[in-house]
């Protein structure tokens, strides 16, 4: 399954969205948008959905209602998602899953449900509020998304929500984990516990996976031969591959001396061969080199196809947006305002249509427009 469809009303700065989706989805806005709380919306229903989550506990983890809900709203201030499940041969919802949050008036404050409906088919099978929510108030600060109990007759959604991945690795993390101290975050977006992961891969699919990541990079780093995972003599997994230089023997090199490129596009990689389930990419383009930006969507593309998954991403990449491939329905273009950002699909945007039917890239005809209106003055306050 993927996303098809997903509404919003309040949440963070977007008082109102209503945009299909497919199964590649470009995000692109100027600066301080919203581009990565549009992504949080689906991190938000995999940490209720998810064991040990729920719906307290993923708001408690984004600072509260007050946080999550829109600084625009006034007279709804109930926040409000609902997204279309379709399969992935056809945009025809399957599911369709809606929730809505608001905060209790009195006592502990916590949030609550405003309602909680599930649609199979056009046939809604979960209406909530129901009778015995109205009689004891304490049920609606649960969502029966996450309660194994109350979800058999729509696990799949919870299953399909679960198993969202994010991905944003900072190298600095992946190098030095002991230098950052204190509780990591139970997802691992930024790749504290990359190397874990790999390690607890099975090994017939982990040698595969590393094999043909290295295949890849030797097109970006043709001296990497070798990739492989290893354990030092404490226990602590690594990544090791021979760098072939000048000299008659080539040298092993551990994951602290790779380039934040090697690193960064090793997990890229990794995450796409992964799995099959939604995945959620943070500026892929960072830390690497032009001609290996350009050459994202087609991969990314070739690996999807083969294993039926949505990619949703952030970019600000013009390298990365100048692939032909790349069509105006699968850019949502985001626009701040006084009402808060506005979502817009390229392709329904008449001027932008023209441009890209008249054989200019997105690059070219959506980016501009993204463009600080002000950007000129920057060097005259400095």
């Amino acid at each position: 399954m993927f996303i098809s469809h997903i509404i919003l009303k309040n949440w963070r700065n977007f008082l109102s969205v209503d945009v299909g989706l497919g199964d590649r989805v470009f995000i692109i806005g100027p600066n301080a948008c919203g581009k990565s709380n549009f992504l949080d919306v689906f991190r938000f229903l995999r940490d209720i959905a998810k064991p040990g989550g729920g719906l307290q506990t993923a708001v408690k983890e984004r600072g509260g209602v007050s946080k999550i809900r829109c600084l625009s709203a006034r007279q709804n201030p109930k926040i409000e998602i609902e997204v279309h499940l379709s399969d992935y041969s056809s945009h025809q919802p399957i599911w369709k899953y809606a929730i809505g949050i608001t905060q209790q008036t009195r006592g502990y404050r916590q949030p609550i449900l405003a309602y909680e409906r599930v649609w199979k088919r056009n046939e809604i099978i979960v209406d909530r509020p129901d009778i015995d929510d109205e009689k004891d108030e304490l049920r609606r600060t649960q969502t029966h998304l996450e309660q194994i109990s109350a979800n058999a007759n729509f696990r799949e959604i919870a299953k399909f929500f679960e198993s969202v991945l994010y991905l944003h690795l900072v190298p600095q993390l992946l190098r030095y984990p002991e230098v950052f101290s204190g509780p990591g975050i139970s997802e691992d977006p930024f790749g504290r516990s990359f190397l874990e992961r790999i390690t607890k891969t099975r090994e017939k699919t982990r040698k595969s996976r590393l094999t043909k990541i290295e295949n890849a990079l030797r097109s970006a780093v043709p001296q990497l031969k070798h990739l492989t995972d290893i354990k030092d003599e404490m226990g602590v997994p690594h990544l090791e591959a021979v760098y072939e230089h000048w000299r008659p023997q080539a040298g092993k090199q551990r994951e602290d001396q790779f380039s934040d490129g090697t690193l960064r596009l090793i997990g890229l990689l990794w995450s796409l061969l992964e799995s099959d389930s939604l995945l959620l990419l943070e500026e892929p383009e960072l830390s690497l080199n032009a001609a290996i930006v350009k050459k994202l969507p087609s991969l990314m593309y070739r690996i999807q196809r083969q294993k039926k998954r949505q990619i949703i991403l952030t970019t600000h990449s013009a390298d990365l947006l100048e692939d032909e491939g790349i069509g105006g329905e699968e850019i949502l273009l985001l626009t701040p305002s006084l009402e808060g950002t506005k979502v817009t699909t390229a392709s329904s945007i008449d001027n932008i249509r023209d441009l890209l039917e008249g054989g200019l890239s997105i690059a070219e005809a959506v980016l501009p427009l993204t463009k600080p209106s002000e950007i000129n003055q920057l060097e005259i306050h400095l």
